[in-house]
């Protein structure tokens, strides 16, 4: 490495003097040449796995669908259909209205009358439970255009 080194310092120092280039430009020629080059490839970009459909995050996907809600959800938002998000975020736009936090335990739902319709009749409920009682009250078709 050494020897190459100088072999190809030497060849640089005879080429700055046929060209009367100041020695510190020969110096970082020489430099520039000792380094080492990559010789790793490019990453190519992953192929699509066989049998699988492109994601997309259109509007009509996932908890962002419109679905058909039951009764007890429909006279509640007021909609014969909703979307999941949707729902679960004027459940909260009411608790947070109508004060129902436990005060001494945030995580905690105290049900009104309103609210009881919805989670069976519970007096208190977690705010984890939230998304998973209301799941109950979508109702479940065969159209997946997923």
């Amino acid at each position: 490495m050494a020897s190459a080194f100088r072999a190809s310092r030497q060849l640089l120092m005879a080429a700055a003097k046929s060209q009367r280039a100041p020695a510190s430009a020969s110096v970082a020629a020489a430099a520039a040449a000792s380094k080492k080059i990559s010789t790793k490839m490019p990453k190519a970009e992953p192929k699509p796995k066989a049998g699988t459909k492109p994601r997309g995050g259109g509007s009509g996907a996932g908890i962002l669908k419109p679905v058909p809600v039951s009764p007890q959800m429909e006279s509640f938002c007021g909609a014969s259909e909703i979307s999941r998000g949707s729902a679960v975020k004027k459940i909260w736009e009411y608790i947070k209205e109508n004060n129902l936090q436990n005060p001494s335990n945030k995580k905690e739902i105290i049900c009104d009358e309103k609210l009881k319709t919805l989670f069976d009749g519970r007096a208190t409920v977690g705010f984890l439970e939230i998304t998973k009682l209301s799941a109950t009250h979508f109702i479940k078709t065969n159209d997946y255009n997923m």
